[in-house]
């Protein structure tokens, strides 16, 4: 029984190789021959028994509705406009210098990575703020579109960050803590990101021209838009640090939050509310 368990073994993990060659969504191409190997060494019955209880088992992990909260909360502040005065903020205060608007992509993205958790998520809403925005003051393609793309890398680092949570809970780690380790490292890499721009424009300043300085009073009035965010991230997070609520509970908090921010701005309509719920 044990050799055959052997070779059944390496012939679906042989079928998992050449189902993800050919180009097979790598979830069904696990599943797939893990099936087949399972049925194989035991009997119908056992197969679809073992079928339904884990996906019972999966679908009912508490700890797991931590993450579609915080996508959600990201969803809600990118349908209500507060990925757009992030932005604004971040450009206000450092998109004067050569290579500011840049800059500002990093910051903002970094900024929202805290609200969102998600890499894709986190590129795709700043992308679409930022990258008109520089194209149309002269940036180089190649730096724009370098720039969002590594700053949208800040979203899986950055808490709340999805693979985080999904870490924690296979290796029964603590939410709160992983999210505090990972809070100083991710906030070097932006500011490293922004140091590599900084010096990439100083030897190639062709790639990012110089924008017009801002005054005092549009910094300011820039700043206020972001009080929001602020005041989600510093509920949401002191909440799960000082104990008063679990990562799941301040990710529900976070998004009723968001919620209310996006409708108080008057940005978050019927369209993208429904948008962000699916």
């Amino acid at each position: 029984m044990s050799a055959w368990a052997t070779q059944v073994g390496v012939v679906m993990f042989l079928a998992m190789i050449v189902l993800m060659a050919v180009r097979m969504p790598i979830a069904a191409a696990m599943f797939i021959p893990g099936v087949f190997g399972y049925w194989l060494m035991t009997d119908n019955a056992a197969t679809l028994n073992f079928l339904k209880g884990n996906a019972v088992a999966r679908l009912t992990v508490y700890e797991l509705s931590v993450i579609p909260l915080f996508l959600l909360m990201g969803q809600f502040a990118s349908q209500g406009g507060l990925s757009r005065d992030l932005f604004k903020a971040a450009s206000a205060l450092v998109g004067h210098v050569r290579g500011g608007l840049a800059m500002a992509s990093l910051l903002s993205a970094g900024a929202f990575g805290a609200v969102c958790g998600s890499s894709v998520a986190t590129s795709a809403t700043i992308t679409q703020v930022a990258y008109p925005h520089m194209k149309s003051h002269g940036y180089s393609g190649r730096l724009a579109t370098a720039t969002l793309a590594t700053g949208g890398t800040l979203g899986i680092l950055i808490p709340p960050s999805v693979p985080l949570v999904v870490y924690a809970i296979l290796t029964e780690q603590n939410i709160a803590k992983l999210f505090a380790a990972a809070m100083v490292p991710g906030i070097l890499a932006m500011l490293g990101y922004i140091v590599v721009v900084a010096l990439t424009v100083h030897f190639k300043p062709d790639l990012a021209p110089a924008t017009a300085k801002t005054t005092g009073r549009e910094k300011w009035a820039a700043l206020g838009g972001v009080w929001p965010i602020a005041l989600v991230f510093a509920v949401v997070f002191g909440g799960i640090y000082g104990g008063v609520f679990s990562p799941t509970e301040g990710a529900a908090v976070g998004a009723a939050m968001t919620l209310l921010a996006g409708l108080f701005k008057r940005e978050l309509d019927a369209e993208g509310l429904k948008n962000a719920l699916l």
